[in-house]
């Protein structure tokens, strides 16, 4: 199967693409939802994280995702010490869920991808790019952040030039739906090629 790697800054629009796969039957994973299963109450992430944090970040016996953000953003080391815990955990889910799969290809949907290095663990690398400006709009009125803490989230992932020289295709996220339709369906098609040619 043809892994394809969807990543993108922040506020660029991964997961209005990845919906778009889907709508296509095409199988998605999603490394922000996989995290978030590996952090609730009961699993060892949590209970790791519950110990290094303490109680300060929890709400209700759960995790205070708001609360843990702002202090890895606010601290790098305390940022690097949950990345260690997680990203390998992250990752050999995802190795396990795409071998359990079937079909031409999948979409694995995965932020940091480039930041964690393992742009080995996809065949293709699809970027969703908006320009920055559009990226703080977004995120403004979709999270209700502050100026500083999209700064410090925009600052922390790989610039826009970055991502766009790693990329093997692109997704310009700035025109309506339809025309962000429409390259989603050229790029199903370019896949499903691709994908069935390696079966």
């Amino acid at each position: 199967m043809l892994i394809v790697g969807l990543t993108g800054g922040i506020g660029c629009g991964k997961s209005t693409v990845a919906k778009l796969f889907a709508a296509r039957g095409v199988p998605i994973l999603d490394a922000d939802v996989i995290a978030r299963e590996l952090v609730e109450p009961g699993r060892p992430a949590f209970d790791a994280i519950k110990r290094h944090f303490g109680v300060a970040v929890l709400r209700g016996g759960a995790l205070d995702r708001g609360k843990l953000r702002d202090i890895i953003f606010s601290d790098p080391e305390q940022k690097r010490w949950l990345e260690d815990l997680l990203h390998p955990l992250v990752y050999s889910e995802i190795s396990r869920r795409t071998a359990a799969l079937t079909g031409p290809y999948c979409i694995v949907v995965v932020p940091l991808l480039l930041e964690t290095g393992q742009r080995h663990v996809v065949n293709r690398l699809l970027v969703v790019d908006c320009p920055e400006d559009v990226q703080r709009r977004r995120v403004k009125l979709r999270d209700g952040l502050s100026d500083a803490q999209i700064e410090k989230i925009i600052a922390s992932q790989f610039s826009r030039a970055e991502r766009l020289a790693a990329a093997d295709d692109v997704i310009e996220n700035v025109a309506d739906e339809a025309s962000l339709s429409d390259r989603v369906d050229e790029l199903h098609r370019r896949y499903v090629a691709l994908g069935s040619a390696a079966i």
